[in-house]
């Protein structure tokens, strides 16, 4: 039988009946994509339900006023998609306040800033005196401007901020997509994306983009993305988390073996105006295919990663405090921003 035949009927039949006996919402970083095909499949498919959950998928959108790390910093939300640099964040700048990554929905990168390929920045050194459109994330601008810098450009890079992180910005929440309502629109010259999203999008759209991955720049970017929590979840209801990774221990491995079904499932079960070509999805989640996954495992996040990600924010003096005072290294202890102790 086809996998997707097995989610039509798993769908249909499910595990209707079954008691919920503990609630939980997950915050997604962006519109849906291929980054949270497991969690739709942990959802359709009935994983979260045989770990006795019941779980809320959280969209963004332009009503948001608190990002996703701030609604679980808050208490208004149980877990959250985000950056690990987001861990460093929070523990810099809110010590009551700690969130932990619990888990990596990616192992590979694909983090990229983005050109259109007419535009005639065809390295990062070509974007001092461009602009940049930014998620306004703590670190980010700095992170893009030490590229361009790596690359022998000046970092005088014009940035400008999204309408709140890109979330109140209507038509890129539609399209999911800054390239196509900002670059394309010509309201910018470039910005960060997920390469097997983003840029997909725009080769189906007939748009032609230049990609530069921050690893081939001398940036040893770190998860991305990862799920978060609150310690204070953590301490409470560590048993909660570790059925949350386990449902999606068993979704994220059927969405590395099942590409064509995971693409369906995030189409039917995400309904957002973005994730209605099948086949683009399909794309794009084939492109995935060897990231889930490292030696058969899903989510596991390694000490060395970590440490050489927060080591090269402090060496080039990204990580300040929100006044922009530069921060002591010894001030992050790097194995507290992290934890695989919930992953089964």
């Amino acid at each position: 039988m086809r996998a997707s035949a097995v989610y039509g009927c798993l769908r249909r039949g499910g595990l209707r009946g079954r008691f919920f006996s503990t609630k939980v919402s997950i915050c997604l970083d962006w519109t849906p994509n291929t980054n949270h095909s497991g969690i739709y499949a942990a959802q359709a498919l009935g994983m979260f339900e045989k770990q006795g959950l019941d779980v809320e998928i959280v969209q963004p959108g332009p009503t948001d006023d608190l990002t996703p790390g701030r609604k679980v910093a808050r208490g208004l939300a149980t877990f959250a998609i985000s950056s690990s640099e987001s861990a460093v964040s929070f523990a810099t700048s809110d010590g009551k306040n700690r969130l932990v990554a619990v888990a990596a929905l990616l192992q590979g990168s694909t983090s990229s800033i983005c050109t259109l390929a007419d535009s005639g920045i065809g390295r990062p050194a070509d974007l001092a005196g461009k602009r940049y459109a930014s998620y306004d994330g703590r670190f980010e601008d700095a992170i893009v401007q030490q590229m361009v810098l790596n690359d022998g450009g000046s970092g005088e890079v014009n940035f400008h901020s999204l309408d709140f992180h890109g979330y109140a910005d209507e038509t890129t929440m539609n399209k999911g997509s800054v390239v196509s309502s900002y670059l394309s629109d010509g309201r910018s010259d470039s910005t960060w994306i997920f390469s097997h999203w983003e840029a997909i999008r725009a080769k189906r759209d007939g748009t032609k983009l230049n990609l530069f991955h921050l690893e081939d720049y001398g940036i040893p970017y770190g998860y991305s993305p990862v799920i978060l929590a609150s310690e204070t979840t953590l301490n409470k209801s560590p048993e909660t988390a570790k059925a949350f990774l386990r449902a999606l221990d068993e979704s994220h491995k059927y969405c590395a073996s099942n590409t064509k079904s995971a693409a369906e499932i995030l189409m039917n079960e995400s309904k957002h105006p973005s994730c209605e070509d099948i086949d683009m999805l399909v794309e794009s989640q084939e492109s995935l295919g060897d990231k889930y996954l490292e030696k058969g495992r899903w989510g596991k996040m390694e000490l060395e990663r970590w440490e050489s990600w927060v080591d090269f924010l402090f060496h080039h003096g990204i990580i300040t405090d929100r006044q922009g005072h530069k921060i002591k290294r010894s001030a992050v202890n790097v194995p507290d921003l992290f934890s695989n102790e919930y992953l089964p």
